[in-house]
């Protein structure tokens, strides 16, 4: 009996409110990777109405303006408008940083401390993280979420070039994919909600959505005569990004990663620096799956590890391939774990993780991406892995 089933992605814009606070997190967190490689930055964001709280624990020895960072990174997003209520350059920011609290320190320093079990850097936290890959994409990725992230870049694309005088930050799409047999068929249905001027037409929203954003980034073949188009389905979307909605730092964890096709482990990634394995041990998850996914030995795989805090190896390693694998998920896991250290110290440095490189993955997902600085997307291990197996 063949497996049908509709599954749907979603994607949100640089203007979300929740990715304004992201924006601001990450642009903070390479301000001091900038200067000092081993910051330790926990950076979290609020904004509502005209007023942005930065909160957290950083302790780093550069030195730099924060509220002229805070203001560019708004500025750059493109809240720069008049009639912004949030204008990069009339909000109020409150800051709340302090130093990061010396115990959990003592457990990411790579040094003994009374009651630690080892003196080699551990994790920053406990917890479990996921990595993903598919052969559903040229990125090696699940469709629906690589489908929902086209639709948002191009409409940035196109907004900061200022061709379109009516598109405004705040976006969001979605894209739903129907499977048979776990293969991505046709396009189901595509919603698209996009901020504009107050003036133009829902008419001419539509229309121009439809014509030169969807159909011009999604896949023709996928695209059919019952595909199902909804934008801006409210109507009027006006009032967006902070004025009309609060934001979070860290709110955006199923788009950041897998679309909900893959699973997560809860924790959050902008504002972390890599001694946070939420976001390394992430990345190092996704850097594992896409090379097994690229060797040819499973055409889907899931990758969990989990932490103690100040403990330097990982409590677990499990390899899930759902069945796809050319070998056991056993034999798959002992051979991972040959190729791989996952040691927080060793994650950063196979990834080379200490380099203010993460404002280019705060939109448009962290993973999926062609940037030579984006290191987890290398496919570089192929060859060990295979051999790993042999």
């Amino acid at each position: 009996m063949s497996k049908h089933y509709i599954f749907s992605s979603e994607s949100v814009g640089e203007g979300h409110p929740d990715k304004v606070c992201d924006t601001i997190s990450d642009a903070i967190l390479d301000a001091c990777l900038a200067q000092d490689p081993h910051s330790r930055v926990a950076c979290e964001t609020f904004v509502k109405s005209n007023v942005v709280v930065v909160g957290g624990e950083i302790t780093t020895q550069a030195r730099f303006n924060y509220n002229d960072v805070i203001r560019e990174a708004i500025r750059e997003i493109g809240y720069v408008h008049e009639d912004d209520l949030f204008h990069a350059d009339r909000v109020f920011i409150n800051n709340y940083l302090t130093r990061q609290s010396p115990d959990i320190a003592q457990g990411v320093d790579a040094r003994r401390a009374k009651g630690k079990k080892s003196a080699e850097q551990g994790a920053g936290d406990q917890g479990l993280m996921f990595g993903y890959a598919c052969d559903e994409t040229p990125e090696l990725m699940p469709a629906p979420i690589m489908y929902a992230h086209r639709i948002g870049r191009e409409l940035t694309r196109i907004r900061k070039r200022g061709r379109v005088k009516w598109l405004r930050p705040d976006a969001k799409s979605q894209v739903s994919v129907e499977y048979i047999d776990d293969k991505p068929v046709r396009i189901t249905s595509v919603v698209v909600s996009t901020q504009h001027t107050p003036e133009v037409e829902h008419e001419e929203i539509e229309r121009f959505i439809i014509e030169k954003v969807v159909r011009k980034v999604l896949p023709k073949r996928m695209l059919t005569r019952d595909t199902q188009f909804l934008v801006n389905p409210t109507g009027r979307f006006v009032v967006g990004g902070p004025q009309g909605d609060c934001g979070l730092t860290g709110r955006k964890i199923i788009v950041d990663t897998y679309g909900g096709m893959g699973r997560h482990g809860g924790g959050a990634f902008s504002g972390k620096d890599p001694s946070k394995v939420d976001r390394s041990a992430a990345y190092m998850g996704r850097y594992v799956a896409k090379n097994i996914v690229a060797a040819g030995l499973a055409r889907r795989c899931e990758i969990q590890f989990a932490y103690a805090i100040g403990y330097p190896l990982p409590l677990s390693v499990c390899v899930d391939t759902f069945g796809t694998g050319v070998v056991s998920d056993e034999k798959l896991t002992e051979a991972v774990q040959k190729v791989f250290s996952f040691k927080p110290a060793d994650i950063i440095r196979q990834l080379d993780l200490l380099r203010p490189i993460y404002r280019k993955t705060t939109n448009y997902g962290h993973f999926g991406k062609d940037d030579p600085d984006i290191t987890w997307e290398r496919t570089d291990k192929v060859e060990e892995l295979k051999a790993a197996v042999s």
